[in-house]
């Protein structure tokens, strides 16, 4: 039996009770820990997809700054035409720990569909768009944007460093 009433067994109560309440605190700590790292991703990756809408909506809009318009008049007529892109996923996967900044690497995914973008150079292009807002988005939800270079790559959190790789088209 666990507690014992018995007026002999004076301290024992206590005693067990320490016992139970440490053992629970340092399971509560590792628990907490790893619930830690999964919010902090947990984030990252809903940070990600709302980067990914953003960067598709600026396409739908056809809302693109002076160079690029310039840039997209001369080479990609069809991107200052507004058109649909639908984020089909965003996934990730880990790539372990990096050497260099000394955090887990994370390449983070996305998967679009745009039927009226058809060439590959114009899907380039509007994938760079997608990129760089989910690299963004990241960086802003960790208020890490003075970490990184002006196109925001890569992204850090304080365990992870995020990068992106090219948008599948589907």
């Amino acid at each position: 039996m666990w507690f014992s009433f018995d007026m002999g067994a004076r301290g024992q109560i206590p005693m067990e009770l320490i016992l139970i309440l440490g053992f629970t605190f340092v399971v509560s700590l590792l628990f907490l820990s790893q619930v830690g790292e999964q919010n902090e991703l947990n984030t990252a990756l809903a940070s990600a997809r709302t980067g990914a809408m953003e960067g598709a909506n600026m396409n739908s809009f056809a809302l693109y700054p002076e160079e690029t318009f310039q840039n997209y008049t001369s080479d990609h007529g069809s991107l200052i035409k507004p058109s649909t892109v639908r984020i089909i996923k965003v996934d990730y996967k880990n790539q372990g720990m990096n050497p260099h900044y000394k955090k887990e690497k994370i390449q983070i995914r996305v998967y679009a569909s745009a039927p009226s973008v058809r060439t590959p150079a114009e899907r380039n292009c509007l994938g760079d768009r997608i990129n760089y807002h989910v690299r963004m988005s990241i960086s802003q939800s960790f208020k890490t944007e003075n970490l990184t270079n002006k196109l925001y790559n890569p992204a850090f959190s304080p365990r992870y460093v995020f990068t992106t790789g090219d948008v599948v088209w589907v």
